[in-house]
């Protein structure tokens, strides 16, 4: 259900390597969610670093929304870079057994295992 590739890069390096892959792949970065900055903001001691990524592209999302619109509610992908007992890791919930779960339709399942093989690009690009 997950895809999580580790890192011998910086927390730093591996999400600026992670905008630049996505961006690569003719896809945007709509938002990212620096969790662990918010959590120590708020007067949590959390160790960890950890930003969420969402990513999207507009022709896929597009043809996911057609085909049904709560899928709205799946979108868009998120891709997250954090660190676990020091080490940098990259992952997301996999869009085609995400999407499996959500729906039968097999346009929805053709779509999701397509921008499942540009996200694991991304990490893959990211992490290496």
């Amino acid at each position: 259900m997950y895809y999580v590739v580790d890192s011998e890069k910086t927390f730093e390096q591996a999400a600026a390597d992670l905008d630049a892959a996505v961006k690569a792949r003719q896809f945007g970065v709509l938002h990212v969610h620096d969790l662990g900055a918010t959590l120590r903001s708020k007067g949590i001691d959390f160790a960890e670093q950890c930003k969420v990524f969402e990513v999207c592209n507009p022709g896929q999302a597009a043809r996911v929304l057609s085909a049904d619109m709560s899928m709205n509610m799946a979108l868009p992908c998120r891709i997250s870079v954090y660190t676990e007992k020091g080490k940098t890791r990259i992952g997301m919930i996999r869009p085609e057994p995400m999407l499996g779960l959500l729906s039968g339709d097999p346009a929805l399942a053709a779509i999701a295992r397509e921008v499942e093989v540009a996200t694991r690009g991304m990490i893959d690009a990211a992490a290496g």
